[in-house]
């Protein structure tokens, strides 16, 4: 197992919970009246709510700015580097970033914010919702090494809102992510946000890069938390933990508490 991987989340198994930040400057959902100071008011109440409910991580990502981007534009990547900027003071559990879908920006981000970990879809090749999808993690990896990073990369293997061009099995994608791309950790996905990762995935990954953590990266849930940390590394999780079980709300801290009650059991 990857000990950097250990030594930033410092628990067996991390529960990492998704701040997903309201539409940013730029984005047609944006709202202009509320401007910043309403985004960066309700980052703050998700980070309490998750963080008295007991996560063991957090990480920001833009997932209000639709239709998405597979290349950031610069008032979203620097609007979003502000609000993150603005709710560090209350942050006290590690955390990461995640600008959607580029890997370039997303590891300028975590750079600028100091952030311990990056998720995105750094390798492959799409058909997506957002055109042919291209994305670059030579020029990611690069762009870490120049820096000074030392921040994890989490490589989401099988995209949502897309389907990968070519047939290699994600087992054969996991292993050549980390061979050939240098990722620290391989996160498996459902088609979308919100929809399940089965843990026949989870295992068929697991087997193929026994040594590498492998995080299920959506639509964990109470229900099926346990069955799926029987097989994975850790989870990240965002719309279970929201009002109603919605995407677009705010968190509630009862259903964190439930969540991380079952996780509490199962381990």
């Amino acid at each position: 197992m990857n000990t950097k991987f250990n030594q930033v989340f410092k628990v067996n198994k991390p529960i990492i919970a998704m701040v997903h930040l309201r539409p940013l400057p730029g984005s047609p959902l944006y709202d202009a009246a509320g401007g910043i100071d309403a985004i960066v008011d309700g980052v703050r109440r998700d980070i309490a709510a998750l963080q008295e409910g007991g996560v063991n991580a957090i990480m920001f990502g833009n997932e209000g700015d639709r239709p998405y981007l597979t290349k950031a534009t610069p008032e979203t990547l620097t609007a979003m580097a502000v609000v993150i900027a603005k709710t560090l003071p209350e942050v006290k559990i590690p955390f990461g970033v995640n600008y959607l879908w580029d890997p370039v920006a997303s590891v300028a981000l975590a750079h600028a914010t100091g952030a311990k970990f990056v998720r995105e879809v750094f390798t492959g090749v799409y058909d997506s919702d957002m055109g042919f999808w291209v994305p670059d993690a030579a020029a990611a990896v690069r762009l870490r090494t120049n820096l000074g990073g030392d921040f994890l990369h989490f490589y989401n293997i099988n995209a949502e809102f897309a389907s990968p061009v070519g047939n290699r099995s994600n087992a054969a994608r996991a292993q050549s992510a980390v061979f050939a791309s240098l990722a620290d950790g391989i996160c498996v996905s459902g088609p979308m946000t919100g929809l399940s990762v089965t843990t026949s995935d989870l295992k068929e990954v697991k087997r193929a890069v026994p040594d590498v953590p492998v995080i299920a990266n959506t639509g964990v849930k109470k229900e099926n938390v346990a069955e799926i940390l029987a097989v994975a590394d850790g989870v990240i999780v965002g719309t279970s933990l929201k009002r109603d079980g919605n995407t677009w709300n705010e968190v509630d801290q009862e259903r964190v508490s439930a969540f991380m009650g079952e996780v509490r059991a199962a381990q």
